[in-house]
């Protein structure tokens, strides 16, 4: 089973509006609404692929309820924690000549949710694989994914973090088997400007060395690069098709790499549908369905560097 874990969900509230004016009155001509959430995300991309998935998380209040309810029409199994007070957030979206968001807060986390959360991760067994994504509420402790990371150390685990600066460095002590930064974080990470493929290989290598097992940088328009664990690079040019939507396309990129790996363990083969799930979604309204990312995947042909 792959879980994912998203502590801080939302509704996502699109709006699209033509030639939108500050300061007055704005009439929409079209809404949507998703549930929103990098977890989430990954989960619908793995159940796209017709893998079984079961998502984990925080919901409260009736938008915790809406959340739940348009997951469960996807298809995959929920296991969320519900939350007494408070309501998941809601993402205001507003596309038009620009775009704009206003993201809300979320509620407050107890610690006897963060237990009972801590709890259903317990029956992770041999073989499973969980999802570590996005950024940690305040109200939970900063050192959480750490936390589950020890609690699973001395199970076979497979753990993959999509997470940025410190949170990212801390655990990489505890071994992840993939991380997902962009060249953009990697600069972060290491205060330094890239301006090759090799400084990308290099600063890749150097999270391994801090114990990452595999390092898969996305490059935006620019493709994917792959650092295994057997120290081979893979590199994935991106797919060509109108960019709609970037959000999800990590997310989906992360799903993707998963899927393909598990098919035969081949690392290659991961970078492929990694990069095809994530181009799909950025060509797509929402997350992308199976037949785009089987059309995206048809154009990608993975190069190995060294």
């Amino acid at each position: 089973m792959i879980y994912t874990i998203t502590f801080n969900p939302s509704l996502d509230y699109l709006m699209y509006v033509n030639n939108f004016e500050d300061g007055e009155t704005n009439r929409s001509f079209k809404e949507e609404i998703y549930p929103g959430g990098k977890g989430f995300n990954v989960s619908t991309i793995l159940w796209r692929l017709n893998l079984p998935t079961t998502a984990l998380g925080f919901i409260a209040g009736f938008t915790g309820q809406e959340i739940q309810k348009q997951l469960l029409k996807r298809g995959f199994n929920c296991d969320l924690c519900i939350l007494d007070n408070g309501m998941s957030r809601i993402n205001v979206k507003l596309k038009s000549q620009v775009e704009t968001e206003i993201n809300g807060s979320g509620p407050d986390i107890p610690k006897d949710k963060i237990t009972e959360l801590f709890k259903k991760l317990e029956k992770l067994e041999n073989g499973d694989i969980l999802i570590l994504a996005g950024s940690i509420p305040s109200s939970m402790p900063n050192d959480t994914y750490e936390q589950i990371m020890k609690l699973l150390k001395n199970k076979d685990v497979a753990i993959v973090v999509d997470a940025t600066n410190d949170l990212l460095k801390k655990v990489l002590p505890y071994h992840p088997f993939l991380i997902k930064p962009n060249q953009r974080e990697l600069e972060e990470l290491y205060q330094v400007t890239i301006n090759s493929r090799e400084d990308i290989i290099k600063y890749a290598k150097k999270l391994q060395k801090q114990g990452a097992i595999n390092v898969l940088v996305s490059l935006g328009k620019d493709g994917a690069l792959l650092v295994d664990e057997n120290k081979e690079v893979y590199y994935c040019p991106s797919a060509k098709g109108k960019l709609i939507n970037s959000v999800g396309s990590g997310d989906s990129m992360v799903a993707g790499f998963v899927a393909g790996y598990l098919k035969n363990h081949d690392y290659k083969e991961a970078l492929k549908l990694g990069s095809a799930c994530g181009g799909a979604t950025a060509f797509s309204e929402d997350l992308a369905q199976l037949d785009l990312i089987k059309e995206v995947e048809k154009q990608l042909t993975v190069e190995k560097i060294i």
